[in-house]
């Protein structure tokens, strides 16, 4: 979606939290399920006295965040796989989300599962391509369910699909896809149409069957499992049809005119819409209500973002038990007993150039999930911007924030990373410790976090791996530094003392120069040292930016991520070139670094000649490793590293 895009979007659903709006006012009680009442201090939750202020709060908030095009580039989030992370973390060893007999996905915290394009319990492997469910038997390696979802679904159209498994549930998360466009009289083509998500919900115990269906008016940006319970994030912004004025006019023209078409909007232009289906018709919708609205003081903007709690046990997908924050959400972090939504303002410096990077700060907002009905518990602040879920870490209490400052686009050198330190004081997340001046000049390009220890990537020629103890959080500090070229983007800990990096390794003036995968000793916090390194020219691995390609099986000591490399087109009948699905690479880690155990590859094209599609992920069932892409599985013997099956799902 582009900028000139119109930001078109409605919102949520009767008994409805909602906490929205822009500018500050007297606290009040809070309407929220708890009844309890927001202190003042920090970024309280006050509601709106009635449905006129709220609409007045809402059109000043949409006023001060429009531009000349619109709504800025900061209010949709359209999911993908990506957004689940662009580098990792976890509080402990992420082997431990692994059993003897199978893999799982690899996430960010234990026990807390996300979604993602394949999953399985080690009976089955269930995987959604293309707006189709598979479900394949690895003792069989055969298709064994088939289930089309989205029979208009393209490839790299925003509406990539993900899953969740629970028992015989799946929970698939569609993305809106495509907009639809349309003529405004006078004006250009704009968005005519909402997006709106689809989550279904898939009963597997037979053959797959839809059994129940949530759409809802806005964007997907991530979700959580714990147990049998998912949280769904949903992002949206107002309905309003901007007219993107063609010819010689200024970006305040355009501008004013936006503001004119927000004076004129009503409060139907904001409320959010939801429909609830059984699999075959519609059984319930419904619109929230201005007495459900209530916002974070001082917050100015015009998106709303809202937690969906459902029950994957359940016979069928309820309301969603719906929280909402009238704020932009960026990424999610849970650890099971709490969900953090967070936003950066990093848009901002976009529209403002490098005067506003210095300005950019970070929102969070913090819930508590035990009793069910996720529950605002406190929200803070922290300056600059995070690369995504995976910068941040709740332990013994406290949360652990990783961000950049400063503008990291230019020639300059005024950026310089930091680990902040957050604790709930009452409705605040209080500052209890900093660390700061890492990398200056340079950017964050991979955290993790392990026990009381974070270890933080920073880059711009060089890649300095620092060591940062949290254990006494009003004083963290600085331990050691190791400097080597290229970065890592990825972190993964390996249990004695050991950490695997993924990413690029670079010239010495910064050049990157292909995949590298990198062995860490951290043991002593004071010296970290790479005792082994492994190099693929040229080539770039999705791993690098999204952890769920990245699989490390702990009982051989495997590390098997994609990669491909430039120069790898095949030349088709037609003469045509096509790419390559790149190969897996599988890597078995000794005491002293890296062996090759050898390499796993696909065909390069869907079985009904279609686009190219490349390996994906990779998963362990009964030491079988499993490789999956659009067009199909294979199965491959750990021993000899030998072809056992392919599985073709076109």
């Amino acid at each position: 979606m582009t900028r000139h895009a119109s930001r078109t979007y409605r919102w949520m659903m009767a008994a409805t939290l909602v906490l929205a709006g822009c500018t500050a006012a007297p606290p009040r009680a809070d309407p929220s399920p708890t009844g309890r009442v927001v202190p003042a201090g920090g970024l309280r939750l006050v509601a709106f006295d009635n449905c006129d202020e709220a609409l007045r709060q809402l059109r000043t908030a949409a006023k001060a965040a429009v531009g000349p095009w619109g709504l800025g580039p900061g209010d949709i989030v359209p999911y993908t796989a990506k957004r689940a992370a662009a580098v990792g973390g976890a509080a402990e060893d992420a082997a431990a989300v692994s059993t003897p007999d199978f893999s799982g996905t690899n996430v960010h915290e234990p026990g807390v599962d996300e979604p993602d394009l394949v999953k399985t319990d080690g009976q089955r492997i269930v995987t959604v391509s293309r707006g189709v469910l598979s479900v394949v038997d690895p003792a069989t390696r055969r298709v064994t369910g088939r289930l089309t979802l989205n029979p208009d679904a393209e490839p790299f159209s925003g509406g990539e699909a993900s899953l969740l498994l629970h028992g015989d549930r799946a929970l698939v998360l569609l993305g809106p896809g495509q907009p639809v466009w349309g003529p405004v009289p006078g004006g250009p083509a704009v968005r005519r149409t909402n997006a709106q998500a689809r989550l279904v919900l898939v009963d597997l115990a037979g053959p797959p069957r839809v059994v129940g269906e949530y759409r809802i008016d806005g964007l997907l940006v991530d979700a959580r499992q714990v147990g049998a319970t998912a949280r769904v994030l949903i992002r949206s912004s107002p309905r309003l049809d901007f007219p993107h004025l063609a010819g010689h006019r200024t970006d305040a023209q355009r501008i004013a005119a936006n503001r004119a078409v927000i004076d004129k909007a009503t409060l139907d232009d904001w409320l959010p819409g939801y429909e609830i289906r059984d699999g075959v018709r519609t059984v319930g919708t419904g619109r929230v209500g201005c007495d459900r609205l209530s916002r974070p003081a001082g917050f100015s903007g015009a998106s709303m973002v809202t937690v969906l709690s459902f029950d994957l046990g359940a016979s069928a997908l309820g309301s969603g038990d719906p929280v909402t924050v009238a704020a932009d959400g960026d990424a999610v972090y849970s650890n099971g007993a709490r969900l953090y939504v967070v936003n950066d303002h990093r848009w901002r410096m976009w529209r403002g150039g490098p005067s506003a990077a210095r300005d950019i700060s970070t929102e969070i907002y913090q819930f508590d999930t035990v009793a069910g009905t996720p529950r605002f518990v406190a929200a803070g602040s922290v300056p600059g911007w995070l690369i995504g879920q995976y910068a941040l870490s709740e332990w013994d209490g406290h949360l652990r924030v990783a961000t950049t400052t400063g503008d990291t686009w230019g020639r300059g050198t005024s950026s310089q990373s930091g680990v902040y330190v957050l604790r709930a004081d009452g409705a605040t997340l209080k500052r209890v410790g900093a660390v700061t001046g890492l990398g200056k000049g340079e950017r964050i390009f991979a955290v993790r976090f392990v026990g009381g220890i974070g270890y933080v990537v920073t880059f711009r020629q060089t890649d300095p791996l620092y060591g940062v103890d949290l254990r006494d959080p009003a004083a963290p500090r600085v331990t050691g530094e190791l400097k080597i070229n290229g970065y890592s983007s990825y972190l993964h800990p390996a249990g004695d003392g050991r950490l695997i990096g993924v990413g690029q390794d670079a010239t010495d003036r910064g050049r990157v120069t292909g995949t590298q995968v990198s062995l860490f000793d951290v043991a002593d916090p004071a010296r970290p040292a790479r005792v082994a390194q492994h190099h693929v020219p040229g080539g770039w691995s999705e791993a690098e930016h999204d952890p769920h390609a990245f699989l490390y099986w702990a009982p051989e000591r495997l590390v098997v991520l994609p990669v491909r490399q430039p120069g790898m087109d095949t030349v088709q009948a037609d003469g045509t070139k096509r790419p390559p699905s790149g190969s897996v690479l599988a890597l078995r880690m000794g005491d002293k670094g890296f062996t090759v155990a050898g390499t796993v590859d696909h065909p390069g094209a869907l079985a009904d000649g279609g686009e190219w599609a490349p390996i994906r992920r990779s998963l362990m069932i009964d030491d079988v490793l499993w490789t999956v892409s659009d067009a199909g599985l294979k199965a491959t013997a750990l021993s000899g590293m030998t072809t056992l099956a392919w599985v073709p799902l076109t």
